[in-house]
């Protein structure tokens, strides 16, 4: 019975795993030592000129995308102001239902949609041409519209609770709203944090438990070794999508998943791959997701309480115009979304750096874990097909929200010169 199972197994198990990938002689400790500069240049090295180059040039293209999204959102809340749209809107709503709540979801549904068709023509560019002209899309453009629908009814409830909510709370609590209102707005992240596994994930791909034992076994014993306790773990076909490769720890109060896409186990050695889920469970272990949760809140009571500042001072200048009475006034709603967009968009350096250094501690936690160093190095070469690679100092504080891939292949070789035991042993090439 025995000889049958284990032929089934192996009948049932996928094609080879990507076979581990040397590292460059300045990585191996050959010499007896390892220079971390110089093991990082030899990484380095090692993508060639015209892929560095076209990463790069994606990557700054979207410095500027920032901006032009930002100036074409500010029009389209301008236009829906200025036109009058968005008060008739709430007119609308308003005719249609006399309870408050139904009045704020009818208003947002009309509000979003409007948005939405107004940023059609810069979505396409943005997320559907150039994506494919640098090779990181996979869907037609059928394929395309089918996932941007379904974010934009995922937009609609989430976004319709919010809009009651908050609205809600302006009207009861009009000297504190922009403290409760930050509350509100963390407790519906919250709630988008839990449900996202089981309710939307779902909705764009296709969630199936690992089989595969080869690569099972090691993510869930270095899951035990860390307190996660799960006894399985998830894929999903985001090649559907595109071609980058991703993994995560996600949930909340008891829906937490271990969760890597079909291009991870695809494109990556099983070093590459442990790698990676040491850095995921890193951010679960050292509770980013509470943390941000709480740093959001902060950055939200100070956006509020730039909106309470500001809003009646705009408001006041053009009432007749644009037909806002005040703060709780469902037709200031594009206001309201302009200075909070104007707000973001300048705290861009600040928001990046939370990020960042969230995501440099759970490099360290995942080089301490998973001990693949070179495996993180070689993961941080493929993510460069969409990231800079060794940007200026200044370049990664203001636009980066993760380390660079200079910047983590660094982090891994200085890891590694400290681990002399990791240098000849098979660590990095026993599979």
């Amino acid at each position: 019975m025995a000889p049958i199972l284990v032929a089934l197994v192996l009948a049932a198990a996928p094609v080879d795993l990507v076979p581990p990938s040397p590292p460059p002689a300045a990585a191996t400790g050959a010499t007896g030592a390892i220079d971390p500069e110089a093991a990082t240049r030899a990484y380095l090295e090692r993508l060639p000129a015209a892929q560095r180059a076209k990463s790069d040039a994606y990557f700054e293209g979207g410095y500027w995308l920032t901006l032009v999204d930002f100036l074409w959102s500010a029009g389209v809340f301008l236009l829906l102001l200025h036109t009058g749209a968005s008060r008739r809107m709430r007119e609308l709503a308003e005719r249609a239902s006399r309870f408050r709540a139904a009045q704020g979801a009818l208003y947002w549904a009309m509000f979003l949609i409007s948005v939405a068709v107004l940023s059609f023509p810069l979505g396409v560019y943005r997320d559907y041409v150039r994506e494919h002209q640098y090779g990181l899309s996979n869907l037609t453009f059928a394929a395309w519209m089918g996932e941007e629908l379904k974010g934009l009814l995922v937009g609609l409830v989430l976004g319709g609770l919010a809009v009651v909510a908050l609205y809600a709370v302006v009207r009861r609590l009009p000297r504190t709203w922009w403290i409760w209102g930050a509350v509100v707005s963390v407790s519906i992240s919250a709630l988008g944090t839990v449900i996202a596994p089981l309710l939307i994930v779902p909705l764009f791909n296709d969630p199936k438990k690992l089989q595969d034992a080869r690569v099972v076994a090691p993510i869930l014993s270095l899951a035990r070794a860390n307190g996660i306790q799960t006894g399985e773990v998830w894929e999903i076909d985001a090649s559907r999508q595109s071609k980058r490769i991703s993994a995560n720890v996600s949930g909340l109060l008891g829906t937490e998943r271990i969760t890597l896409n079909d291009n991870l186990l695809n494109r990556s050695s099983l070093p590459e791959i442990e790698a990676v889920m040491g850095h995921e469970m890193g951010h679960y272990v050292l509770n980013h997701v509470y943390k941000g949760l709480m740093e959001v809140g902060i950055i939200l009571v100070l956006g509020f309480a730039l909106l309470a500042a500001l809003f009646e001072r705009l408001r006041s200048r053009f009432a007749e115009r644009w037909g806002v009475g005040g703060i709780g006034d469902l037709a200031g709603l594009p206001l309201a979304a302009l200075l909070f967009s104007a707000y973001f968009f300048l705290a861009t350096p600040f928001t990046n750096s939370i990020v960042r250094v969230q995501e440099q501690e759970a490099d360290m936690f995942g080089l301490n874990a998973a001990r693949q160093p070179d495996g993180f190095a070689q993961t941080a070469l493929k993510l460069s097909e969409y990231r800079k690679l060794s940007p200026g100092p200044l370049e990664e504080m203001i636009f980066f929200d993760h380390p660079s891939g200079r910047t983590r292949i660094f982090t891994a070789m200085r890891w590694k010169a400290e681990h002399p035991e990791t240098w000849s042993t098979p660590a990095n090439t026993r599979r």
